[in-house]
């Protein structure tokens, strides 16, 4: 048996799939800060290209990739979906477990997947340097990546208690041309306040999001990049469920359950958002976001329009969010640590299409080491987090059952995460309930 699914570099997907179309019932719209009102393109264009901004509300179905994109996208795509046969036999299984593997490209993670498609669009409309922020730095070392090769500047905001777990994603950005600074930061106002109330700040992906913003915001040859969140990054990262979707139909599976790891929801929504057609026709797999208990934004939190960042300069975007103020526990899994997550897939979740776990990392890094010591990869601590969901859906699964996992990143730059765990340091933070109900008091009143 084959357990390499390849698809030939010709057969990468040539355009990206978009949902908002599709959608049974439409995405609330995004309001602006001031007025409340819909947020117009306009509104939007001091810190994003026109180009990003229109697909951010693109009406069509079917969005064409670039030329540029393709070429650099075969440097790594199509990715294998891998069957992992190895698990499924130490977990004696009925099921037929499969992963998607993204930890391939450059930066070893699915990122690039729109990293590289927002630093063309800058390229082409005349944008001389990025501002963006990273939890882990998996984000920040693709957009560096990914404006190297477009020969822009970039400039990446590191939450930094990460900045100081991961010195080795501060290398890689270093390594592609950028530069990276630790967040709270002395460069901007936003940084600079929250030294200012609390000098040990471990900073959060909505404080980092603030300095990102006011940078591009105070510098005319640079725009603001987001690795997560908003509709156009989801766009680019439905690459992965589009190659996903084929490779299973030359397997001659259908996916019974497709497993994510969810912080901000790209990976997660590119994977699941080309199945969503057979979900609104009561058919199509059973789609579970599982995130960390120390964050559990999907299954604690409620659905309200929140700002995105701490210093209140994003639009007003309607998703489950444990509050704009809300610093998480220092877990390892940097990438899953945001009070908010994508508003197209909170949506889904709100109807039925989608449903949401979340577990200690404590159970996390166990998934994570018996996948090690099974597959032999070294899975990121995000990632660990779908590995962890995919093995309490395989134990006691019928016969048959087929398991599909996004795999969105390695884990070789995580290593002193799984020497704090072999070491016996890794704690598990259950983020109270008092201090959720406190970060929810300065949620916007929106009807």
């Amino acid at each position: 048996m084959d357990k390499r699914i390849h698809l030939r570099t010709d057969e990468i997907p040539t355009s990206w799939y978009n949902v908002l179309p599709d959608l049974p019932v439409p995405l609330p719209a995004v309001l602006h800060p001031g007025t409340l009102e819909p947020i117009t393109p306009d509104d939007l264009a001091p810190i994003f290209p026109m180009s990003l901004i229109m697909q951010e509300f693109h009406p069509e179905r079917w969005v064409d990739i670039p030329k540029e994109i393709l070429e650099i996208y075969s440097q790594w795509r199509p990715t294998p979906l891998v069957r992992a046969t190895r698990l499924e036999s130490a977990l004696s299984t009925k099921a037929r477990i499969y992963y998607k593997d993204e930890s391939l490209s450059p930066a070893g993670s699915h990122k690039p997947n729109t990293a590289v498609a927002q630093a063309y669009y800058n390229k082409t409309e005349g944008v001389k340097r990025l501002a963006t922020e990273t939890g882990a730095g998996q984000w920040g070392s693709a957009l560096a990546f990914a404006t190297g090769m477009f020969d822009l500047d970039c400039t990446v905001y590191m939450v930094k208690v990460s900045y100081e777990q991961k010195p080795y994603r501060g290398i890689l950005i270093r390594t592609w041309g950028g530069e990276v600074f630790p967040s709270p930061s002395e460069k901007t106002n936003a940084g600079r306040a929250a030294l200012a109330d609390d000098p040990e700040c471990a900073g959060s992906l909505g404080l980092a999001i603030s300095e990102a913003v006011e940078d591009a915001l105070t510098h005319d040859d640079t725009k603001y990049s987001l690795g997560s969140v908003l509709n156009h990054v989801l766009l680019h990262q439905t690459v992965v469920g589009l190659e996903t979707k084929r490779q299973l139909e030359l397997a001659g599976e259908e996916a019974d359950v497709i497993v994510g790891c969810v912080g901000g929801g790209s990976n997660f929504g590119g994977l699941i958002m080309p199945f969503m057609p057979d979900k609104f026709d009561g058919k199509g797999p059973r789609c579970l976001a599982v995130e960390p208990a120390a964050c559990p934004t999907l299954t604690k939190g409620p659905y309200r329009y929140d700002f995105g960042d701490v210093a209140k300069t994003t639009p007003l975007l309607k998703m489950y969010t444990l509050g704009h103020g809300f610093f998480p526990a220092p877990i390892h899994a940097g990438g899953l640590r945001y009070h908010g997550d994508a508003p197209l897939l909170c949506h889904l979740v709100s109807q039925g299409f989608v449903d949401a776990v979340a577990y200690p990392q404590s159970e996390v890094f166990k998934a994570a080491m018996l996948f090690a010591q099974t597959e032999g990869f070294i899975s990121a601590p995000e990632t660990s987090h779908a590995i962890c969901g995919a093995i309490k859906e395989a134990q006691g699964a019928p016969e048959g059952k087929v398991i599909v996992i996004g795999y969105s990143g390695h884990g070789l730059l995580d290593l002193a995460a799984y020497d704090a765990w072999i070491s016996g340091r890794i704690e598990d933070y259950e983020y109270p309930e008092e201090k959720i109900e406190e970060a929810l008091k300065d949620l916007p009143e929106v009807e």
